[in-house]
């Protein structure tokens, strides 16, 4: 129980809360950054771009990304991450955090019971929607405003939102106030440190009272309850996860259901019952906030919150700091260890110095400087750092994809190489004695897989071949081949060498009598559930991609000392099936269902065309030259929008239920014929393989956001990751198209990267050395690289000439690959490309 009494509010507003009242409805015609929320989208993007001749919108570079009104994208967010833990924080102060206990978990939850998931697709925020939210209150006038901009949506004088690398940040002035806000995380522990700077801007002294305000949801229907700690300075919510079945009671016995807010300056009150904290105000206008003094309650079995109140006498141009810490624990130890180890100024600081040097480790594999120092400044930081989340959490998830698992370690090649060989090894381990790889992988003993886990797959072991295409090609570890890995359902210890055999192996017996890989219950493309559920349906796009697998493979065998011509010889057989089967004068069908029925052809209503096998009809070489051009002409007329590229179209609107439950799916959305990033990253990258560098540059360049106001407003996103998917159907749903998905899970940030370094760039590597051969765009005259590989630094500089030429330090090449490369060394490469036509 608390060892403050306080004083308990009897409901009533005070006359400040009419003035925030009234200040609030005055925002409502306001230009941002003090627009009112409750604007339509239509008056909300027109104020932005009239906002926006004069203070710039969205800037971006290198080191940061920052965001100037709080209305014009209400979506827009940043993430921090570490091993344990990760944060999806919004401009407006709406947070999304989950930590691993092994499971992934939540410590700050909805006000009621919520269905098991981290984040869904262009998730919407609500006024209870879990939230870090600061309110100011002038003690004098009664005047209330809340920084960064959740729950009283007050007006604001002006507001940054800033992103870096390691850091998130608000810098907000309102009512003579000044508050600075800072996120950061550590490295080892997951906790969220909060520090927050509360400036005088006025001419005179200012009575302010400051109330921190983390609601923490329904954190049990069994037992839940708050109060605070006098001893740890601290709001500590308590709760047991609820459970029914007995066996549960010994797996969620170690489990940190404690909550805890943590204050370095000791409050002078404290509120710890939601219901309370609002009272007849709400949550925009909470009667704790407008009383003079916080009641001290305790919550005993209902929704807690962890607020605080503190009392400040600034004299003009005074500042006062408060620091904090947010997170979960097991018992009251663990916050003491926590609270000791972190909440001093020097903590802070020596934990975002450990923080920012853990996430600078990811730095990536180039950083460029062309035309587009937009594409620069996200090629440069934001992409690698995305990249390098997805190896260094696998998305937070115990028992990811196997194509996830592998996927991202494409990525993950070129910012952490010894990260990617451990992944190989681990999904080795899980190998099926037939040679298949399982539908996902389980990271520790005793985890399960779930959900779309134990739906039956096909594709997984295909992504085996394409990681170690792109593995040993950018490091050169040929010898990863050699290491023996014991699989756990036989126990038999096979080199990487032999269990990859064993994988393309099975690959070519999972074929019908025509030669078509079977689809079962869906292959990349997950929810096309139906199309083989009886176990006849086949997929045209996971023949061509096993067709590119075991080109790839074998071409990796001869590289080893090996002959191929097995695996190369079984993937000329799969694309002439294909071709016989599914070609349909244009472009490749989609696959052939249980029943028969050709679909992905020019026949179909809907459904008409999907993008991912062209793609790989490109890169497997299903698809010839004139084949090409007819499929990029085809892609170009009913796929290619505003956006990016489509992953289907027309979109489907009503069930087909031949193909599954993408067509049930909102037109546009997801694998419903949106901009589908992952799939759309696939063509990119087969493009620029095909010399169609102009066509692969556009729809690179439209998977990001801005820097034009008006593309912002459209995607509501900022340019700091890419999104799995942005809406399409553009032509039929023109008002919705572009609108972000939000999730920057998505196997696109691996191959997007890949598509800058070994297509754009064309600085790909190979068992000689480095291959040279860039893919610039025609409007771009040069383009300056630095390039690390295999621990040597390649300056490369590519201009234009009327004489193609490859020099590497002062010697003219005549092959287009650099060789006996030495680690340590820098290389100085200029690269003279033909005069544009």
């Amino acid at each position: 129980m608390s060892n403050y009494t306080g004083r308990v509010h009897d409901g009533h507003a005070n006359n400040g809360a009419a003035v925030a009242g009234k200040a609030h409805r005055v925002a409502a015609a306001a230009q941002p950054p003090v627009a009112a929320g409750a604007k339509s989208a239509t008056t909300r993007r027109a104020s932005s771009n009239q906002a926006a001749q004069q203070v710039k919108l969205v800037e971006l570079d290198n080191a940061h990304c920052s965001l100037s009104s709080p209305t014009a994208m209400p979506l827009a967010a940043g993430f921090l991450w570490n091993p344990r833990m990760m944060i999806h924080m919004t401009a407006r102060g709406y947070a999304t955090a989950q930590f691993m206990q092994p499971e992934p978990s939540k410590y700050a939850h909805a006000q009621i019971l919520e269905a098991k998931h981290f984040m869904l697709p262009e998730q919407r925020t609500y006024a209870h929607h879990p939230g870090r939210f600061f309110f100011v209150k002038d003690r004098d006038t009664g005047s209330i405003f809340s920084a960064p901009y959740e729950p009283t949506r007050a007006p604001l004088d002006s507001f940054s939102f800033d992103v870096s690398p390691s850091l998130i940040r608000w810098d907000i002035k309102a009512q003579g106030v000044r508050v600075d806000l800072r996120l950061t995380l550590p490295v080892d522990d997951a906790c969220e440190l909060w520090e927050a700077r509360i400036t005088n801007l006025s001419t005179a002294k200012k009575r302010l009272g400051f109330y921190p305000a983390f609601p923490l949801g329904l954190l049990s229907w069994m037992n839940q309850s708050a109060t605070y700690d006098r001893e740890l300075n601290a709001v500590v919510a308590d709760s047991i996860t609820a459970y029914q079945k007995t066996k549960d009671y010994f797996k969620n016995k170690d489990l940190k259901d404690k909550v805890f807010l943590l204050s370095e300056q000791h409050p002078e009150s404290y509120e710890t019952r939601q219901s309370a904290f609002e009272g007849e105000g709400g949550l925009h206008n909470p009667d704790a906030i407008t009383s003079e003094i916080m009641s001290g309650g305790d919550a005993s079995y209902e929704n807690p919150i962890a607020s605080l109140q503190f009392d400040h006498e600034l004299n003009a141009g005074e500042t006062t700091t408060h620091r904090f810490l947010f997170g979960p624990a097991f018992d009251k130890a663990e916050i003491k260890q926590l609270k000791d180890k972190y909440l001093s100024a020097s903590g802070f600081d020596k934990a975002q110095r450990n923080f920012e040097h853990y996430i600078t480790s990811g730095r990536g594999a180039v950083r460029m400087a062309s035309p587009d120092a937009h594409f620069d400044a996200f090629v440069n930081t934001w992409l690698p750092r995305q990249v390098y989340y997805h190896g260094d959490t696998n998305r937070l998830s115990t028992d990811p994809q196997t194509r996830n698992f592998l996927q991202d370690a494409i990525g993950t090649v070129f910012v952490a190489p010894e990260t990617s060989r451990k992944t190989l090894l681990k999904a080795l381990t899980q190998q099926h004695a037939n040679g298949a790889l399982p539908d996902g992988i389980t990271l520790y003993d005793g985890a399960e897989l779930k959900y779309i886990n134990t739906v039956p797959h096909v594709d997984h072991s295909l992504w085996l071949a394409l990681f170690l295409d792109a593995y040993l090609n950018e490091t050169g570890d040929y010898s990863v081949l050699d290491e023996l890995v014991e699989a756990k359902e036989d126990g038999k210890q096979l080199s990487v060498r032999d269990r990859a055999d064993k994988a393309m192996r099975y690959l070519i017996t999972a074929v019908d009598e025509r030669g078509l890989h079977y689809i079962l219950e869906g292959d990349w493309n997950d929810p096309m559930n139906m199309v083989g559920w009886k176990g006849k349906g086949v997929s045209a796009w996971m023949t061509l991609a096993t067709a590119y697998a075991l080109k790839l493979w074998a071409t990796l065998c001869e590289d080893d000392g090996r002959d191929g011509s097995e695996f190369s010889v079984a993937a000329d057989a799969m694309n002439k099936a294909v071709n016989t089967h599914v070609w349909d004068g244009d472009w490749f069908g989609r696959g052939i269902t249980d029943d028969g029925v050709v679909f992905g052809v020019k026949v179909d209503d809907e459904g008409k065309i999907y993008l991912n096998p062209q793609s790989f009809a490109i890169l497997g070489g299903g698809a010839d030259k004139e084949q090409t051009e007819r499929i990029v002409r085809a892609v170009e007329q009913h796929l290619e929008g505003p956006f990016g590229v489509e992953m289907l179209a027309p979109s489907y609107t009503h069930m087909r239920d031949d193909v599954g439950r993408l067509t049930q799916k909102y037109p546009g959305v997801a694998e419903n014929g949106s901009v589908y990033n992952h799939a759309a990253a696939f063509y990119i990258y087969a493009l620029f393989g095909a010399g169609y560098a102009d066509k692969a540059h556009s729809l690179l360049r439209r998977m990001l956001p801005g820097p034009d106001v008006s593309d912002y407003l459209a995607r509501g996103q900022l340019p700091i990751f890419v999104p799995n998917y942005y809406r399409g159907a553009h032509k039929t749903h023109p008002k919705a198209a572009g609108h972000s998905s939000h999730l920057f899970n998505t196997g696109t940030a691996a191959w997007m990267y890949r598509s800058v370094v070994e297509g754009l760039l064309g600085l790909r590597g190979c068992r000689a050395g480095l291959r040279v051969a860039p893919n610039l765009p025609s409007q771009w005259p040069s383009v300056r690289v630095t390039r690390q590989f295999r621990g040597a630094t390649f300056e490369v500089h590519v201009t234009r000439g009327a004489e193609p030429k490859l020099v590497c330090e002062g010697k003219v090449l005549s092959d287009s690959v650099i060789t006996d490369i030495q680690a340590g060394k820098t290389y100085r490469v200029e690269v003279v490309l033909p005069n544009a036509q």
